[in-house]
This record gives structure tokens, C-alpha cells and sequence, in this order.
């Protein structure tokens, strides 16, 4: 076990022995050679009753699936194709599995090419692959099947991860072949996590796994094996049946509508909520409103909270506009690769390292000619369609209204401007440092940054530009015939009247850190169209506010019933939301969460209130 739970991964090295995946470090085949499919539906999906307890949900229903292999992935997707069969229509299912040497793309395209019965959840899984990144990553394998792929140490994953787990999947490389990872704090783990009727499948019937799953508290028998093993284990977590658990869905009130707000409604729609939009202006009014914005990230080789963040939520985002087939056509932005122009020494030495670290794996980023990495999938979008895009959906509607005031409780509600009230099971601000204004959450640690970005004719020779470029600023190529050239950053002033200078400071900033490309939008004969002022929002440790609001006022600090917080996502808008969004419409839904404990605290607004620590708090309400 490493020290630390997130630590750059090695990835799986496969000798394809005909038809058969064998891991060259573990000298063990991914699935039977006789027929893996048939084996792990014999192991897993028989061991654990799964095609009787699938048809035994309710509406509403959640069941959850821990893994400690993922593998090719078979196991998780033979059970999703028995679920949606067996399954009522309104049940959910969770798949959480773990992952220390995850397959190349290409090598899971192989793999899995041999069920093309699987083929639909094939393809979903291989369209939002993670690379071979550390930590949590959620993909969407069906509207209502979810998977969690923990990528590293299964020994030191688990602890990170909350949520009860109903059948356990305990594969892996035959224990001769992987002790590692065959020890009683993995039991510990699988104990934890499990719930009065649990249940346990694996296909060793190894002594030591039997005696260690019994000490962990599971009681355990062995059954015939598949094919020429005599015998593998089931199990289960005490005698009693604890109730299946329901997912929330009910009414929710999200206000505002720009980025935040959007991917938030988005995300408890698709859940099941019904979902009431509130925003004055109408669709991405504020910050969000730019004609293009980049989806890029700053990569790191230190695997700090932030640095995390920034990586998967980046990662995240990439997921979510493969899951939505978003941009539709190059009207909407291309996600072609992001290139990012070091302005110095010291950054090129961040990005060196970044990419020798392993942290940020060549399928994310990668050398890009002088001093220049590519992010790999990024790219431009507009953030108008891409909120639009998101808020048309049957379980939303829109309402122009401004809210002057929220109270907590079951439920809770908004007063709107006109006096009136709304009320709901969960209400989420995501209007940015307005909230400021409201009532009660003057404490919030929220700084406004104004921007301006500068919109450039192009010409004969900047029409042909294909990606983003990030340097002291950005550049986008042209939309409407517009190049976004930005942008300024300024803390000291508050009002959005845009101002020649600015125009003259992006100019400047790109005519230093690439004067070809300045050169060949016009030079010094550079036409500005037109130009777009807008306050960023950001917290004090350039992290978002994500999760329950805090009463600033008690100490120790509580949750204010029914209200939730998306705030200051910064100049990382489009990047930053998709991840927010899951997390909290997850949180909202009483869910597994796609982020890690670590991770869960980094974003928490709570983090911001007076503890009892030797160290002077960030914070003081």
C-alpha cells in the first residue's frame, strides 16, 4: 500500500494470449478462457442474487454495487444489463469499483468487443473512460445507472468512500497472484460499508479469505465453483434484511441560471427532481454570458485538494459533453485540445513537471512544440448554448423572477421580489456573490473579480485558427466571426461599463506572449467589434463553495435545512460546475457522492467557519 491514497498510477500491461486479456505484472487472465461471461454471471450476478433482488425494487429504489476490481469492466456491465432488465423503470443502480491499473482504451475496446450483447453499456463506458488519473470518477453508464470508478490502492480508496454498499463484487487477480490485495484491512472495509442483508460473491475459496471475511464479521459458505474450480465463496452481512433505500426526488428550486445553476438543474433533472429555475435576466446573464469560454485546467504534479479539484473536475467536464453529445456542430465551439503558452520560466517548470510526474497521464496532457503543453479534450464552447442545452429539459422550467430572501426548513423556501413565496425540498443559490445581498449571508468569503473581454474581427488569416490558446490571457478562434481576446482581471472595480483601456491591455497581453498569432489577427490594425465586462466570483481559497449552507451564527456550526450552496467557480465556470452539480444533486438525492471525503471537505462552505484549531481559521464569520 502506497503512502498516500492518491499517487500517479501505472497502467495495465496485457499479453493478449488469443482472444484473452492476461496481466503481464500479475501472470493472471481478466476472465475465464472458457467463457468470462458466463463465469462472472455464475460468480457474481448468481452469488449475489442479483436477477431476484433486481426484480424485487420498488420505485425509487437504490441498490448499490462494490467491486474491488474493475477490470475490463465486464462484471459491472453484465449486472447494469440485468438490472435494466429485471428492473422496474423508476429504480436506480450505483456501481462503485476500484482500480489500480486501469486498461489503455484501446485494450478495453478489445476486450469488451467479445459481448456485443453489451454492446449499448460498451460504448457508454468506453465514451467517458477516465484516464489514468488518481482518485474518484463518475461516469453514466444509462439514465438510471450510475458507475464510480476509484482509481488507485483498493486498501486506501475505501476509506474514502461513505456510502452503503448492498452486494459486494470481491475480484481481483487470484490471490497467489495479488496477496496485496487480499487482506484484512480490505475485509475491514467491505464490513464497514455493508448493511443488515448485504451480500459478498468472489471466485477464490482460498482458507485465509474465508477465515479473514468471518473475522470481519461477514458469515460466509462455499458453493461449487464455475467451469473446472471446485468451489468459490458467498457471504452475507448479518441475518436481517435491512429495507431497500430510496433515493430522493421531489421539488427543487435553483437560483439562477447561468452556469452553476444550469448543470445543477441539469443534474437533480436527471435524477428525477422537478426542477423551478429562478433568474431575473433570464439564461446566462452574468459571467457566464461571454460569447466562448475555454474548458482547460492547471495541471499540477502536487495532488493538493485544489490541484485535485482542478483535475477532476476538468475530467468531469469532459465526461459530461461526451454524455451530451455538446458542442453539436462548430457553432457551438470545438473540443479539439487546449494550448497552453508558458509566460514563464516558473510555469513551464509547473507544466514540466506536471507532465513527468505521471499525475497527469499523455492521455490528458501532452508536449506541444516550445513551451507549450495541449490539454487534451479540451477546448472553446459557448457558454449560452451550453446553458440553454442544459435547462431544456421536461423536469425544468424557468422563471424570471429575483429572490429577495431564503428560509431554511422542511421545506424550505424563496421570497420572491413581489412578496410571494416558493417553497421546496432542497433550494441551491447559484447566483454567484448576489448572494451577498441576501439576507444572512454577509459572512460568505467571496471576493468579485471584474473582467472584460475584447471581441476581435477576424481575418483571411485568424479564420483558419482551430484551438484555444492560453497564455498571460486566452484566444479563441472565431465565432460569428469574433475572436475572444481576454481578459482583464481586476479586484478594485465593481462596475461593468467596459473601457478602451481594457481593450488595449488584452491586445497588449497577447501582442507579448504570441505576436505571430497578434500579427496575423491585424497587428496594430486589430478591430474590436465589440466587448463584454462581467464580475467573476471567487472564494478566498480559489476553491467553490459546494454543499449544505452553513448557520454562520451557532457554533458548533449546523446545516441550514434545505438550502445548498454552488458558488465561486472563478474564471473555471464551464470546467468546475459539471462536478459541483453531481456532487450536490447526489447529495440532494441521499446518493453515492463522486468525490472523495478529502475532496468533500476542500469544497464544503462550511470550511469557512471558526474551529477549534492551534492555527488562526481562514475565516471568521
Amino acid at each position: 500500500m502506497t503512502d498516500t491514497p492518491f499517487s500517479p498510477l501505472t497502467p495495465a500491461r496485457i499479453d493478449w494470449q488469443a482472444h484473452t486479456p492476461v496481466a503481464s505484472d500479475y501472470d493472471d487472465p481478466y476472465f475465464s478462457r472458457q467463457d468470462g461471461a458466463a463465469e462472472s454471471s455464475y460468480v457474481f450476478l448468481q452469488g449475489n442474487r442479483l436477477t431476484e433482488r433486481f426484480a424485487s425494487l420498488a420505485d425509487g429504489d437504490l441498490f448499490v454495487i462494490g467491486e474491488t476490481g474493475f477490470g475490463t469492466g465486464l462484471n459491472c456491465l453484465l449486472a447494469a444489463a440485468c438490472f435494466l432488465q429485471q428492473a422496474g423503470d423508476g429504480a436506480r443502480l450505483h456501481l462503485v469499483s476500484v482500480e489500480k491499473h486501469p486498461l489503455c482504451a484501446e485494450d478495453l475496446r478489445r476486450a469488451l468487443a467479445h459481448w456485443p450483447q453489451l454492446a449499448a453499456l460498451s460504448d457508454a463506458l468506453l465514451a467517458q473512460y477516465p484516464a489514468p488519473a488518481p482518485g474518484f470518477h463518475r461516469l453514466q453508464l444509462h439514465p438510471r445507472v450510475s458507475l464510480t470508478l476509484l482509481y488507485g490502492e483498493a486498501e486506501a480508496l475505501w476509506p474514502l468512500f461513505d456510502s452503503p454498499v448492498d452486494a459486494w463484487f470481491l475480484d481481483g487477480f487470484a490471490p497467489a497472484c495479488n496477496p496485496d490485495m487480499w487482506q484484512p484491512a480490505l475485509f475491514a472495509q467491505l464490513a464497514r460499508l455493508s448493511r443488515p442483508g448485504t451480500t459478498l460473491a468472489t471466485f477464490t475459496a482460498a482458507g485465509f479469505v474465508r477465515r479473514g471475511l468471518i473475522e470481519a464479521g461477514f458469515t460466509m459458505q462455499k458453493r461449487d465453483g464455475f467451469g473446472h474450480k471446485r468451489h468459490m465463496l458467498v457471504g452475507h452481512w448479518q441475518q436481517s434484511q435491512a429495507p431497500a433505500r430510496q433515493s430522493r426526488r421531489q421539488q427543487a428550486i435553483v437560483v439562477g441560471a447561468g452556469l452553476a445553476g444550469a448543470t445543477t438543474a441539469r443534474a437533480l433533472a436527471e435524477r428525477g427532481w422537478q426542477v423551478t429555475v429562478l433568474d431575473p435576466a433570464g439564461i446566462a446573464s452574468g459571467a457566464s454570458g461571454n460569447l466562448a469560454g475555454v474548458v482547460y485546467s492547471t495541471p499540477s504534479a502536487h495532488l493538493t485538494a485544489q490541484n485535485r479539484f482542478y483535475q477532476n473536475s476538468y475530467s468531469q467536464a469532459l465526461r459530461w459533453f461526451a454524455q451530451h453529445g455538446f458542442p453539436r456542430h462548430p457553432d457551438e465551439g470545438r473540443l479539439n485540445g487546449v494550448i497552453q503558452h508558458a509566460v514563464d520560466t516558473r510555469q513551464w517548470d509547473k507544466l514540466s513537471q506536471a507532465m513527468a510526474s505521471g499525475v497527469w497521464p499523455a492521455s490528458l496532457l501532452r508536449p506541444a512544440g516550445d513551451q507549450a503543453v495541449e490539454l487534451v479534450g479540451g477546448g472553446y464552447i459557448r457558454p449560452a448554448r451550453w446553458c440553454e442545452y442544459l435547462l431544456d429539459h421536461p423536469h425544468i422550467r424557468l422563471r424570471q423572477e429575483r429572490i429577495t430572501a431564503l428560509q431554511e426548513g422542511q421545506p424550505a423556501s424563496v421570497t420572491l421580489e413581489n412578496g410571494d413565496s416558493l417553497s421546496a425540498s432542497a433550494v441551491v443559490l447559484c447566483i454567484a456573490a448576489a448572494s451577498l445581498q441576501l439576507p444572512g449571508l454577509h459572512w460568505l468569503p467571496l471576493k468579485q473579480i471584474r473582467g472584460q473581454v475584447s471581441y476581435c474581427r477576424a481575418t483571411e488569416a485568424s479564420a483558419g485558427w482551430q484551438q484555444a490558446r492560453c497564455h498571460g490571457g486566452y484566444l479563441t478562434p472565431a465565432l460569428d466571426g469574433l475572436h475572444c481576446v481576454g481578459a482583464t482581471f481586476d479586484l478594485h472595480q465593481l462596475e461593468q461599463t467596459p473601457h478602451d483601456e481594457d481593450d488595449r491591455r488584452n491586445l497588449a497581453q497577447l501582442q507579448e506572449y504570441l505576436p505571430t498569432l497578434w500579427q496575423e489577427l491585424g497587428g496594430d490594425a486589430i478591430q474590436v467589434a465589440d466587448r463584454r465586462a462581467a464580475m467573476r466570483c471567487q472564494s478566498i481559497d480559489f476553491l467553490p463553495l459546494c454543499g449544505p449552507l452553513p448557520v454562520a451564527s451557532e457554533h458548533p456550526h449546523r446545516a441550514a435545512a434545505g438550502l445548498y450552496l454552488n458558488l465561486a467557480h472563478g474564471s473555471r465556470g464551464i470546467t468546475g460546475t459539471p462536478l459541483c452539480a453531481e456532487l450536490l444533486a447526489d447529495l440532494i438525492s441521499g446518493l453515492p457522492l463522486p468525490v472523495d471525503k478529502p475532496l468533500l471537505d476542500a469544497l464544503d462552505p462550511a470550511r469557512f467557519i471558526v474551529r477549534k484549531r492551534k492555527k488562526q481559521p481562514r475565516w471568521t464569520p
